[in-house]
């Protein structure tokens, strides 16, 4: 953490409260420009001995390197961040929150469970009590769109994203790789050609499973998110998840064509059609590390590593991949998952927390630590420890365009149930194309 970034950071932030966000008694406007003798020596003084509340669902290590990662800050400006972790976070901040006593700030996992809140008006608008434009230079505008969710009162700037994770990666094994010849495509059309090259050296391409248990099918809306990012618009993504694409359209049905390409294809999936969806999605990929590879390619989020072979390195045995673009007009859109930070209750001390978490430097200690990867354009590379979370990083920061797992934002009933349970019965042969999508298309609930 740089004194510096503190220093003018809150030198901005103390003139802003100073105007707008403290509630004191009038007084003559030359008494109140005049700063104080404390506020002169130390530009931390009126927010030094505060405390913020704040709630969220990282518990154990990862509340630990949080901690960490903020203590600086802390220190610095003496502010107490006062974090409570949960497993049952998303009961928990419903029972605050409905309870008239929320935290100064909440983390969600979920933006879908912070847009519940803000369209009951109990979240604060960030375009209203931060520096807006030092948080808009710091993310690309996807993540802004993200974090834009409607109110009572409109759109507000609901949230900042501290946190996140990519999907769009394929996994490979880069000993075998490499000793076969292949190369990483950058393209669509390179990795037709690649799946091409490994068929006719009599192999197979690709292994999938989305077995798991009672939420069998998840691996399969992750696939059709993948496709919906590359054959049609962010705002047919959008309008898709928020209900107002049916599933059973041109555009669903194109993207789900991409998916199908590979999966029912003869000789393309270790194990056929038929397996994939007995087969589970974190044994799916330890057929590519057999003497020899049964298969050689498998798309999944960068936690499919702790289903590889314990002795196996990253970037020595196994490696990965950008899921290329499929439509150049779609630019490189990355499927992502993450946290978003939301404000509570306006005071001085928990605007400049907000401020803090805009930047890289809220996750720098974690991001050294491992096990986060940041969104904020002032990131450092350098900083990732691990060759995955670096990577991954990489990958987010050359993304033209992100956006969140779709089924994760879809009410419940579809997202974690329909979705799953008819794509299942579609792979598996057991539905129709167009009886599994006007089933999930039947089952969105009617406000």
């Amino acid at each position: 953490m740089k004194r510096t970034l503190f220093v003018l950071l809150t030198l901005t932030l103390v003139v802003s409260f100073t105007l707008t966000g403290c509630k004191k008694k009038e007084e003559p406007a030359a008494a109140a420009a005049e700063p104080t003798k404390e506020a002169a020596a130390d530009p931390y003084a009126e927010v030094r001995g505060t405390v913020v509340t704040m709630a969220g669902p990282f518990v154990d290590s990862d509340a630990v390197k949080f901690e960490n990662a903020i203590k600086a800050f802390e220190e610095e400006t003496g502010i107490d961040i006062q974090y409570e972790g949960s497993k049952e976070f998303e009961a928990s901040i419903g029972i605050s929150i409905e309870g008239g006593n929320p935290p100064d700030i909440a983390d969600f996992p979920q933006p879908g469970l912070l847009k519940s809140f803000v369209a009951k008006g109990y979240v604060i608008d960030l375009n209203k009590v931060l520096d807006i434009n030092k948080v808009k230079s710091n993310y690309i505008q996807s993540w802004l769109d993200m974090a834009t969710m409607p109110s009572p009162d409109g759109p507000i700037m609901a949230g900042l994203w501290t946190r996140v994770n990519g999907k769009s990666l394929v996994w490979y094994n880069k000993k075998e790789f490499d000793a076969a010849g292949y190369k990483v495509p950058e393209t669509w059309a390179e990795l037709v050609e690649l799946q091409n090259t490994i068929k006719s050296d009599g192999d197979t391409p690709w292994c999938v499973g989305i077995e798991s248990g009672a939420a069998t099918g998840w691996p399969m809306t992750d696939w059709l998110e993948e496709m919906m990012l590359r054959t049609t618009s962010l705002d047919n993504y959008d309008k898709w998840v928020n209900g107002e694409l049916k599933f059973n359209s041109p555009e669903v049905k194109t993207a789900l064509k991409a998916v199908t390409d590979i999966w029912f294809a003869d000789g393309m999936v270790y194990g056929g059609r038929k397996s994939i969806t007995t087969t589970s999605f974190g044994d799916a990929p330890k057929v590519m590390f057999e003497k020899p590879p049964k298969a050689w390619l498998h798309k999944q989020g960068n936690f499919i590593t702790s289903f590889f072979p314990d002795n196996a390195e990253a970037g020595v045995d196994y490696d990965f991949f950008y899921l290329p673009s499929v439509d150049e007009q779609y630019g490189r859109p990355v499927l992502v998952a993450g946290d978003i930070c939301a404000m509570f209750n306006d005071r001085p001390e928990v605007r400049m927390v907000m401020q803090y978490f805009a930047t890289g430097a809220s996750v720098e200690g974690w991001v050294k630590a491992g096990g986060a990867i940041s969104p904020h354009k002032d990131s450092q590379l350098s900083w990732y420890t691990n060759a995955v979370d670096k990577k991954v990083a990489q990958v987010i920061q050359e993304a033209t365009s992100v956006r969140f797992d779709g089924s994760d934002l879809m009410p419940g009933a579809v997202g974690a149930g329909s979705f799953w349970k008819e794509m299942t019965a579609y792979v598996s042969g057991a539905k129709s194309l167009d009886e599994a999508l006007d089933a999930i298309d039947n089952s969105w609930p009617v406000e």
